[in-house]
């Protein structure tokens, strides 16, 4: 499994969570968005899940999400940031699939070319690579 999400979800595969493979990642939809970020090189060309359309699949209940990586760095993301056009839980970037050396499996990010508003200290910290779990929160 790459990804535990639990908490207040209404759609889960086992006992009080949702597990995912990547192989059920890539079964939902798919952005691609093209961005720099301050921990790499050049342009990426990052897909993945969007966090708005995830957290749909979850039937999500609450207003706050505790996301938190592999190295169990964690840090609050506000439900609001799930928007169309907002972050997604990336899986590729540049076309390959992502390993812990490379932010993978999972990567947080915001498209922060396309919104000044993403070009922030405060989505910086909430752009969580290496990311396993989340927990959904009141």
């Amino acid at each position: 499994m790459v990804l535990t999400v639990t908490g207040l979800i209404g759609a889960t595969n086992g006992e009080g969570a949702a597990t995912f493979d990547l192989a059920m990642l890539e079964a939902l939809d798919r952005k691609t968005f093209a961005t720099t970020t301050i921990w790499t090189e050049g342009q990426q060309v990052l897909s993945g899940v969007p966090l708005v359309e995830l957290l749909a699949h979850l039937k999500i209940k609450g207003r706050t999400l505790k996301v938190t990586a592999v190295n169990d760095y964690s840090i609050e993301v506000p439900i609001s940031d799930a928007v169309q056009g907002g972050p997604i839980l990336a899986y590729l970037n540049n076309g390959q699939r992502m390993t812990l050396r490379d932010k993978g499996p999972l990567w947080l990010v915001y498209p922060y070319d396309q919104n000044p508003a993403y070009q922030s200290e405060t989505i910086y910290a909430r752009s969580v690579w290496q990311l396993d779990r989340i927990e959904v929160l009141p």
